[in-house]
């Protein structure tokens, strides 16, 4: 199976611009949902622990058993608790779950500020505190997500007014049940979008590994992608003038060609969608169509470039890094190799 190798200089330096750009390590969780976005969570939870980051952000519960050792704090953005832990936050995305959070739960109260996809209304705000009481939780966050940080438009600003607006409000309100809250609205794109951090937390995902997108219109962080993905040569043959290479012969030499078999397929997140089309940063074409488990291409080196940077490789299948790097199989071999 084929090999996906990190940069610790990429992820340090990475880091060093989020700092920068926020003011405060201590303002930046590290998002490592979906296996730190196909990275391998605990390899950067230890490496960004390293660093000197206390916060992280996960989908799951058991995401965050994973790397619980390496955290102060980590929010749960969409479970419920299974057994107490002070280490962890879940978020609140809907009033009527409020309710199925055990007695004495961390919780973070979602706010939809114009995304419509999870939250509570913002004129459900003392309402939600009510619940969140009643239930013997502790509510110690408020958050929000941009819908386009990274296109030039107005919601962003039109979001972040909103947002600022909620928070002077839950301050007051949450003052009459004892709670410190701390507020956060900002992803990678939204962090990137102001030079000041007004809030308590930024939520860096995308950023943080490297592929950030913004509109050419916008700053353009130095930013470096910190995976690459490998592959290793199975088997190599000579194709005759005239033949065809792999399921229903889409690919027929022109020439005589030497082409390898790699040990790297759509079961471990190359999209089928390639086939035929992609070359690698090397200059290396895709033949034929990829299998479930190898592709092949013209070539006969050893350890083949697949790419080094997900957004590049994104764009020979229509999609984004983001979908890329979240694709890629969580068996597949992970190493630093800096």
């Amino acid at each position: 199976m084929g090999t996906i190798k990190l940069s610790r200089k990429a992820l340090h330096s990475n880091l060093d611009i989020i700092a920068q750009q926020v003011g405060a390590i201590d303002k930046i969780a590290v998002v490592l949902k979906d296996n730190a976005y196909g990275h391998g969570a605990k390899m950067i939870a230890h490496e960004v622990q390293q660093y000197g980051i206390k916060q992280a952000v996960v989908r799951l519960e058991s995401e965050a058993l994973e790397i619980a050792e390496f955290f102060e704090n980590i929010l749960i953005l969409a479970d419920f608790p299974t057994a107490p832990n002070p280490v962890f936050s879940y978020a609140i995305n809907a009033l009527e779950s409020i309710e199925k959070f055990p007695n004495g739960t961390r919780v973070e109260l979602k706010i939809d500020t114009g995304m419509h996809r999870n939250g509570i209304a913002p004129d459900d705000l003392a309402k939600a505190f009510e619940k969140i009481a009643a239930q013997g939780l502790e509510c110690v966050g408020v958050m929000s997500h941009f819908k386009s940080a990274d296109t030039l438009s107005s919601e962003w600003f039109w979001q972040r007014e909103i947002f600022d607006a909620l928070k002077e409000k839950a301050t007051k309100l949450a003052g009459k049940y004892g709670w410190k809250i701390r507020f956060h609205i900002s992803n990678s794109a939204g962090t990137f979008r102001s030079s000041q951090c007004t809030d308590n937390m930024v939520r860096m995902g995308i950023a943080l590994y490297g592929c950030l997108q913004m509109d050419t219109t916008l700053l353009q962080p130095a930013l470096k992608p910190v995976l690459s993905l490998t592959g290793n040569k199975i088997a190599t043959r000579t194709l005759k003038a005239g033949q065809r290479v792999g399921y229903n012969g889409i690919y027929e030499a022109q020439c005589d060609e030497v082409v390898s078999t790699y040990d790297l397929g759509y079961a471990n997140g190359l999209d089928r969608l390639a086939s035929n089309r992609y070359v690698t940063p090397d200059g290396i074409a895709l033949r034929g169509r990829i299998s479930m488990d190898s592709a092949a291409f013209s070539t006969d080196t050893d350890e083949l470039l697949i790419f080094d940077n997900a957004n590049e490789y994104a764009k020979a299948v229509g999609t984004i890094g983001y979908e890329i790097l979240a694709c890629l199989d969580k068996n597949l071999k992970r190493e630093w190799c800096d």
